[in-house]
């Protein structure tokens, strides 16, 4: 059965980081653009990056740039998210998600997979 787990989130001061990682299992990885989604308290869904299958091609959403980092490993079938200077506003639970297409990447993105998140929590 297809799954994605979430793990790394947490509290942390602002301008700190974290490491946000996620275990694929159960579909082929690397035939998937994957992709990092969060939820604000309050707000709509919103996607925060994007990879492409092999990892060659990443997106970010306009906030997060420069401040976030995806990776994925393709032999471990693990996406990862470096959230580096983290502000406030990035307050949210984090899910990564499979597109619902093989390879995908096409915008507006679709998902059709999801794990159960990882709060993560920016205060002093």
């Amino acid at each position: 059965q297809a799954q994605l787990v979430e793990s790394g989130g947490g509290l942390v001061q602002p301008g700190g980081s974290l490491r946000l990682s996620c275990a694929a299992s159960g579909f082929a990885f690397t035939s998937y653009w994957m992709y990092w989604v969060r939820q604000k308290p309050g707000e709509n869904f919103e996607w925060v990056a994007a990879i492409s299958a092999d990892g060659s091609i990443i997106n970010y959403e306009y906030s997060v740039k420069d401040r976030f980092a995806a990776s994925r490993d393709n032999v471990k079938d693990m996406l990862y998210l470096q959230m580096n200077n983290l502000k406030s506003e990035d307050t949210a639970t984090y899910y990564c998600a499979k597109d619902s297409q093989s390879p995908g990447g096409y915008y507006p993105y679709d998902y059709d997979l999801w794990g159960q998140g990882t709060q993560v929590t920016v205060s002093s």
